[in-house]
């Protein structure tokens, strides 16, 4: 079997940033899949599946609720590595220019109070599996460690 793309990016040299996977093309659409690696591939811990079900309903909510990307965000999904999440957008992006939404999806994370949309059993088939603190400090770390300064190094595959 042929290999797919992102198994030939060298998770050895792949930084935490915002890179374009791929694009493609579901009739008239451009389809952009974007790469939000958050932690550096087999160098520091994975995720835990609690943090990454926090950010996975926090953001879904904020992006589908956003007044100008609302109706563009296809999906958004955790990566079975558990090292970032998969965002999918109608359109043809490039990582600079969803920058600001990622900087705006974060803070709103880094901020949040209360109740976390849809953790309740009638509305998650795990919705113990939830760890709200960790989330917010994993998305205060992906701000001032990637968004806030982000570097070309962080916003194109390395070769």
């Amino acid at each position: 079997m042929e290999k797919i793309t992102s198994f030939t990016i060298d998770h050895l040299k792949l930084l935490p940033g915002v890179y374009v996977s791929r694009k493609d093309s579901a009739g008239e659409s451009i389809i952009t899949t974007f790469d939000l690696r958050m932690t550096r591939p087999n160098y520091e811990p994975v995720m835990n599946t609690a943090e990454m079900h926090a950010i996975e309903h926090l953001a879904a909510t904020f992006l589908r609720n956003h007044p100008v990307y609302g109706e563009r965000i296809l999906y958004f999904g955790p990566m079975g590595c558990r090292t970032g999440f998969y965002l999918l957008l109608n359109g043809d992006f490039e990582s600079v220019d969803i920058i600001p939404l990622m900087t705006e999806l974060f803070e709103f994370i880094r901020d949040y109070e209360g109740e976390i949309p849809g953790a309740c059993a009638k509305d998650c088939g795990n919705y113990l599996d939830m760890n709200l603190p960790m989330a917010k400090y994993l998305a205060r770390k992906y701000l001032d460690e990637v968004l806030y300064d982000i570097q070309e190094e962080r916003l194109v595959y390395p070769e």
